[in-house]
């Protein structure tokens, strides 16, 4: 017989319920007072102001194609990637720049589905919950913001994927490989190929630095030597840009008036204490559960420059969370990455002392959003006891089923 006795609620549902109530009511009323939201403007063909990031990126793709210099093009904004994204991008450089935008668009959006797809299936998550988590991130402020940029985030949360899931099916050489074509991409990755070495998987971990370098090899190769010192320029040299939706510790040491260094040294710390936790307690965590997505979130905190839209890329990690019982924590963390970047719009712009430091906290909603997942994520990583970590190419392979959900 069910049991008759009523289902307690715990601080945590009610929090979480809590959350969630006020995400979706924030989001729309922002929608409706500010109808203008970044999902209105993907049809839109302005490719200098609004399509911005693609153009950037189309911009260096023909550079490519026609033997020029890919950071000193026609674009509105300098190209912070390395040059590997210039080369895999060359397919678009044929099409003109909108044509091109409205294909790379579509690819990503379905990009994204797929992968949101692959982690449910590999969870074993029921058919309701995988199409509740595709609709709250198809309706998420951080894709509609990719999308209207064109900013490759789907391109790297492929790469993350696939490298998680060969974690999971016992192929961490395989693993690790893939997260180092996407540190490639994105350097600020780059603490993904620190965690097999504090967890002592001496293979892995030369694998992730092989494939990071190989891959920028081939970038570097292909666009020319020079276009690595040019890159290396200006990734040093690219400010701290004080915007809401830099969700970085440096980001959040600008919104205040505070030396950006400042922030790098929270930022580091975060990262640092990370990994450390993480090598202390290397025989009970799942380098297949939620401690990827853990460093992930470390790593974006101590960049310089963590567009919100990075929460594309922990998404997976909060899906693990369901299967680890925890669906009230998780349903939050989806629930708020529906805020719209319009809610910078409802912080007075000439604001008295008083009224500028209530803007500074409110315009932190993202840092703090991103700081949940990075708490979150990490609490859940330690998941099961284990043999001695294995220093070899092969790992435990992971129970699909029971400790990483």
């Amino acid at each position: 017989m069910p049991d008759p006795r009523p289902t307690r609620l715990t601080p945590t549902t009610v929090l979480a319920a809590v959350v969630v109530l006020a995400s979706v009511v924030t989001t729309v009323v922002l929608h409706v007072r500010h109808p203008d939201a970044l999902v209105t403007l993907l049809p839109l063909t302005d490719m200098r102001d609004l399509h911005v990031d693609f153009d950037t990126f189309w911009h260096s793709a023909v550079a490519l194609t026609q033997g020029l210099d890919i950071y000193d093009t026609p674009a509105k904004l300098t190209n912070l990637n390395p040059p590997l994204l210039t080369v895999l991008l060359v397919p678009f450089a044929g099409l003109d720049a909108l044509t091109a935008y409205r294909l790379f668009a579509a690819l990503t959006a379905v990009l994204v589905v797929a992968s949101v797809v692959a982690v449910a299936r590999e969870l074993r998550l029921g058919a309701g919950v995988t199409v509740a988590a595709v609709l709250v991130v198809l309706a998420s402020s951080p894709l509609h913001g990719t999308l209207v940029l064109g900013q490759i985030y789907p391109l790297l949360l492929v790469l993350l994927v696939a490298g998680w899931i060969a974690e999971r099916r016992g192929r961490p050489l395989l693993a690790a490989a893939c997260y180092g074509v996407a540190v490639a991409l994105k350097p600020s990755l780059a603490p993904l190929l620190l965690l097999p070495a504090v967890q002592r998987r001496w293979a892995p971990m030369r694998a992730g630095i092989a494939s990071a370098a190989v891959a920028t090899l081939v970038g570097v190769l292909v666009a020319g030597p020079s276009s690595a010192i040019e890159w290396l320029t200006i990734a040093l040299t690219e400010g701290v840009p004080d915007t809401v939706d830099n969700a970085s510790f440096p980001g959040l040491a600008m919104r205040f008036g505070v030396p950006p260094v400042l922030g790098l040294v929270a930022g580091l710390a975060v990262l640092v204490g990370t990994l450390v936790w993480v090598g202390r307690h290397r025989d009970r965590i799942d380098p297949a559960g939620t401690v990827p997505w853990a460093v992930v979130a470390a790593g974006l905190l101590f960049s310089p420059i963590a567009w919100h839209n990075y929460l594309l890329l922990l998404v997976p990690g909060v899906l693990v969370l369901v299967t680890l019982g925890r669906g009230a924590l998780a349903t939050a963390l989806l629930a708020v990455t529906l805020v719209p970047v319009s809610w910078n719009a409802i912080w007075p712009t000439d604001p008295s002392p008083l009224e500028e430091l209530g803007s500074d906290v409110g315009r932190s909603l993202y840092w703090a959003v991103l700081l949940a997942y990075w708490v979150a994520l990490l609490s859940a990583s330690p998941l099961r006891r284990s043999v001695p970590p294995a220093t070899g190419a092969a790992d435990e392979p992971a129970d699909a089923g029971a400790s990483t959900g």
